[in-house]
């Protein structure tokens, strides 16, 4: 069990690296008016994208993995947990599509907004970690 929870928790760390990481690339993005800056920035944003998906799917596996086959149903704080997750979960394929978007070059968003977005993950991992450690219900 030991094995797998250091798994997991390399691949959650993994995972928000990348959600922390590529919303601060699209405050860049937002703000870039030269081509050539807003293409390097662009590919940086594609690349992080699609080596943090795997990522996501890793720590999606080794969750599930820890959840069926050690914690009981009836742990509450699991379930809030959970919610947390499924909003991580959209809130990566909202980073896949902001970036189509900064492909298609039709970003709605000022690099206002996407500060402000960048500032989600940290909310959720925080309260992650305090339903984690502390398990209030």
């Amino acid at each position: 069990m030991l094995w797998l929870k250091a798994f997991h928790i390399v691949m959650v760390v993994s995972w928000f690296a990348g959600l922390f990481y590529l919303p601060r690339i699209f405050v860049n993005l937002a703000m870039e008016s030269h081509d050539v800056a807003y293409d390097r920035l662009l590919l940086m944003a594609r690349k992080l994208y699609r080596f943090v998906t795997p990522i996501m799917w890793l720590t999606l596996i080794t969750g599930s993995w820890l959840w069926l086959a050690y914690f009981p149903l009836s742990m509450n704080w699991l379930w809030a947990k959970l919610v947390l997750v499924a909003g991580l979960i959209g809130y990566h394929h909202v980073c896949g599509k902001r970036l189509r978007q900064f492909e298609a070059r039709e970003n709605p968003h000022t690099h206002v907004w996407f500060r402000w977005f960048n500032e989600i993950p940290v909310i959720v991992l925080l309260a992650i970690v305090l339903l984690v450690v502390l398990k209030p219900f």
